[in-house]
């Protein structure tokens, strides 16, 4: 939950990678709800259309004119549910909204309101009915995380509160108050020497042989700008090499492609991620 928090301040999306029914839709919501956001909940399906997600122009009859229908994205919180079972050129109409946090309809580019998160739930890939999400659409994830399988005390708890009904979950914050989150998140000092660590660690993943396509430069500035988030949701005004190595994988580990073209598993990427970090050791950074 936690580092979802660091995702919704630090302005990125998230991608939540799972086994069906462990609760990445539970979760989503959760989080949408806990913030005070406006929310939107998209299933995607093989026949979802990139209209539904961007809105499109009918002619209204009574009017006479063109009248725009919203779409998914006009929102605060876009729940995309299972978002790797709809086909490529749906999932391409997300782009420009998680990049620029806008949509173009007919020639028109509309802003979309601030603050703007997308959070996507997928299967793992080879689970029935999924399809690969392009790298470009990977790489507008800020973070992907997994749940993981719950244990079986967790498992009893769910089984003898489930009769009560989902719990209520009020706002604890605003839309005004993640927009002031964000800034002041924002101006979180990240020294010299951080800065040239991220650098270090997005240039090996370019030199690794287990790698055949490194990271991005907008996975070093993902990765700096949830660093910055998490220190200010510890209550730091400067990031800690600590920060930095705590969500690399998070943040690298999905767009990273492997050499092998048979390894699609997520662990394999991550396992690589924490290759990568044994063998570039943090500089070390005085407090202020």
């Amino acid at each position: 939950m936690l580092k979802c928090l660091t995702a919704l301040i630090g302005c990125g999306h998230l991608l939540l990678e799972d086994s069906p029914g462990v609760g990445k839709t539970t979760l989503s919501k959760a989080i949408a709800a806990a913030a005070g956001l406006k929310t939107k909940r998209i299933q995607f399906t093989p026949d979802t259309q990139p209209s539904d997600i961007t809105g499109f122009t009918m002619w209204d009859a009574e009017q006479k004119k063109f009248r725009f229908h919203e779409g998914a994205v006009q929102t605060n919180v876009l729940l995309a549910d299972e978002i790797n079972r709809t086909s490529p050129r749906t999932q391409s109409a997300l782009l420009q909204a998680m990049e620029e946090g806008a949509v173009s309809e007919d020639g028109i580019t509309t802003e979309l309101e601030k603050p703007f998160m997308v959070i996507a739930t997928q299967n793992p890939f080879g689970a029935a009915g999924t399809m690969q999400l392009p790298h470009s659409q990977l790489d507008r994830f800020m973070m992907k995380l997994s749940l993981g399988r719950p244990n079986a005390a967790e498992i009893k708890e769910m089984i003898l509160t489930r009769g009560t009904g989902a719990p209520e979950i009020r706002p604890v914050s605003s839309r005004e108050e993640i927009l002031s989150f964000r800034e002041r998140a924002a101006q979180v000092n990240i020294s010299d020497a951080a800065s040239e660590w991220i650098a270090a660690l997005t240039e090996l993943t370019h030199s690794n042989e287990n790698i055949a396509q490194g990271a991005s430069p907008r996975a070093a500035l993902s990765l700096a700008a949830a660093a910055r988030a998490a220190a200010f949701i510890d209550g730091r005004d400067y990031v800690l090499p600590a920060d930095i190595a705590e969500l690399f994988a998070d943040c690298f580990a999905h767009r990273l492609v492997l050499s092998s073209a048979s390894v699609r598993d997520s662990s394999a990427a991550r396992a690589v991620c924490g290759e990568i970090l044994k063998n570039c050791p943090p500089p070390h950074i005085l407090k202020r």
